[in-house]
């Protein structure tokens, strides 16, 4: 039975192997076909089928690892921010730059007060950073929907910072954190990264490296429900 068996698998593998490639070095229609059935797929059925089938048949073993990457991806953002802190966010005091190039000395509390009764986000970005280019258009179509305070860390000062508003053609209202202290304030060690404060003042969903913008609309309308 161990010959067999032997003499057997070494006749499906010659035949595999006869299978993957014509006279010419290509697959033919018969070859395709006859590889079909040698590895049990169906080659009637329509591409569609043949991976709903495939689905249902390992729809456990997907589940699982599916589970496996979130639990991955929620373990990581929790080391990642676990120096955020909770409650309340801090009250912190900044030069604040507008679109136009005016800037202020102003208080998060204060920019916070231009949105009664809605949650607001917080973006921290530099101009050196590349992972934060790749987020740039959701953070200003983000901004269009829901009131967004971005905070340019390490990026120079009021003139430069500007300058690369500019230059990349951004309609952002941008805190200058030239030493890093309003980053660290909040938690965060790098850039970039993202958090919800709602309504009430409290700090909800922090964020380090990139988030889709679906993630930060959803977080928004999160902290909207909650503290409504």
């Amino acid at each position: 039975m161990t010959r067999l068996n032997s003499t057997f698998g070494f006749y499906n593998r010659q035949k595999f192997n006869s299978l993957l490639a014509s006279p010419t070095g290509m697959p033919t229609k018969q070859s395709d076909a006859s590889l079909h059935c040698l590895l049990g797929m169906n080659p009637l059925k329509p591409p569609i089928d043949r991976l709903s089938e495939h689905w249902r048949t390992n729809w456990k073993s997907h589940t699982r690892t599916l589970v496996l990457g979130v639990a991955i991806l929620v373990s990581v953002q929790a080391w990642q921010t676990r120096d955020v802190p909770g409650g309340l966010a801090p009250n912190i005091e900044f030069t604040l730059l507008q679109p136009d190039g005016t800037s202020k000395t102003s208080t998060l509390d204060q920019w916070r007060s231009l949105h009664p009764g809605q949650p607001v986000a917080l973006h921290f970005w530099a101009d050196w950073c590349p992972i934060c280019r790749t987020e740039e258009n959701s953070i200003t179509r983000l901004s269009a929907d829901w009131p967004v305070l971005t905070v340019a860390m390490q990026s120079g000062t009021t003139g430069n910072v500007h300058k690369v508003l500019q230059q990349r053609q951004l309609p952002w209202i941008a805190a200058l954190d030239m030493s890093g202290t309003v980053t660290r304030t909040f938690g965060f060690k790098g850039v970039p990264a993202f958090v919800v404060i709602d309504a009430k003042g409290q700090l909800r969903t922090p964020s380090m490296g990139y988030t889709t913008e679906i993630g930060m609309r959803l977080r928004l309308w999160w902290a909207f429900l909650v503290s409504g």
